[in-house]
């Protein structure tokens, strides 16, 4: 995801995609349009400005509820490696698949009891500030127009934390409810891929649910729950649509992991390839290297060992009148900064690290020296190849 870095809490990066500021101006303007009809006498900058904390406050509510994952993962020896906040509320990074069923289900419980106990907690608090104006009003829309700024943000803050607990707990993987399904799956089983096949498929069929759903609600069919509505069908269709993606790629993801199993880097790693010295300009690297081959990165040697990778990312921050007097070595991403692989390194945990870094291709270093490169586009490739033949494919069909 294109994501920017907030900062650590608990040793974990918080991250916020772009795609997070969308909901939130949307989410905010929604909000003051609900606590302008509550509070018909606040002026519009009190209105925008406890619709502006609640957003805020939501996020970190929502923030609370992926931490909750991420410290329960970390008790069981997982590594997370980010949390992010984007357009369908946050997620957590968590490097490997859980160890246990006993790992997946209280990683995966611990976010919505979390979402529901800050709900209760925050209704509490709001009987806490407003019994006397709740008790004295004849209607709802009385006994909120008698609140104030705190107690309108912790009536608003506990219904919405009920819901996204609720919400998660639906056994649609990749939700929360859909990991606690697969744990429950797994635990009877004993198998984590068939449990994951399984509850991606339910995953999907909720998905399509959702669409026809919310494609129904923008049409003026009223539904129980949701309500009808243009903004709201589509949103719910817009959720759908997510989910039905996420557990497709959730099952090809197992797919990919069960083809990948038991292979090594070293058998898929270019063995052989041109190197480049760290002294070579760039107009020669240009003409004689990316020119005449589909490559778009080299290593760089020298005496045998790897000091660094030069790419044409890394050429073109230089413009082609400077080519002739720039070294390769100028440029170059050095030895110390480079993602790089060995031989008997697991080829999943290799293309995990190609995806993650977005990288073309890993250095394959064997006691410091190059002995290969591993390329992204051989892997995809081999795996193109190997699925279209393996039972993962024949499973998914």
């Amino acid at each position: 995801m294109n994501a920017f870095r907030l900062g650590k809490l608990f040793g974990i990066e918080i991250r916020i995609d772009y795609s997070w500021l969308f909901i939130f101006a949307l989410l905010t303007w929604s909000l003051s349009s609900v606590f302008a009809g509550w509070h018909r006498d606040w002026p519009g900058t009190e209105v925008i400005g406890v619709a502006l904390t609640a957003s805020l406050l939501f996020f970190g509510c929502i923030l609370l509820h992926e931490l909750a994952h991420s410290l329960v993962a970390r008790r069981y020896r997982l590594r997370v490696r980010s949390i992010t906040l984007f357009l369908f509320g946050g997620v957590s990074n968590i490097e490997h698949e859980p160890p246990s069923a006993r790992a997946e289900f209280f990683t995966a419980i611990a976010g919505p009891v979390t979402s529901i106990l800050l709900g209760f907690g925050f209704l509490f608090l709001t009987v806490a500030f407003a019994a006397v104006s709740l008790a004295d009003a004849e209607t709802a829309q009385q006994g909120y127009a008698q609140l104030g700024p705190v107690a309108t943000l912790l009536a608003w803050l506990g219904p919405i934390n009920l819901v996204i607990g609720a919400f998660n707990l639906v056994p649609a993987f990749p939700l929360d409810g859909g990991r606690v399904l697969r744990s429950i799956l797994w635990a009877s089983s004993g198998d984590l891929r068939l449990s994951t096949r399984r509850v991606a498929a339910i995953g999907q069929v909720f998905g399509w649910l959702f669409i026809v759903t919310g494609i129904a609600m923008a049409f003026g069919v009223h539904v129980v729950f949701f309500g009808t509505g243009l903004v709201g069908g589509m949103w719910l269709a817009f959720i759908g649509w997510f989910l039905r993606s996420a557990a497709a790629q959730s099952f090809q993801r197992m797919a990919i992991d069960d083809a990948m199993a038991g292979h090594t880097v070293g058998e898929l790693m270019r063995r052989s390839g041109p190197t480049v010295a760290p002294e070579l300009s760039l107009e020669a690297l240009v003409h004689e290297y990316f020119v005449q081959s589909e490559s778009r990165a080299f290593p760089v040697v020298r005496d045998g060992r790897l000091v660094g990778l030069v790419s044409l990312t890394d050429v073109r921050h230089v413009t082609p009148e400077r080519w002739t007097s720039t070294s390769v070595e100028s440029v170059m991403r050095k030895n110390d900064a480079l993602v790089v692989a060995e031989p008997e390194e697991p080829l999943a945990r290799a293309f995990d690290q190609l995806a993650r870094q977005n990288l073309g291709q890993l250095p394959v270093l064997d006691h410091g020296q190059l002995v290969g490169m591993l390329q992204r586009s051989d892997v995809g490739r081999w795996l193109e190849l190997t699925l279209s033949h393996g039972p993962s494919a024949r499973a998914q069909q």
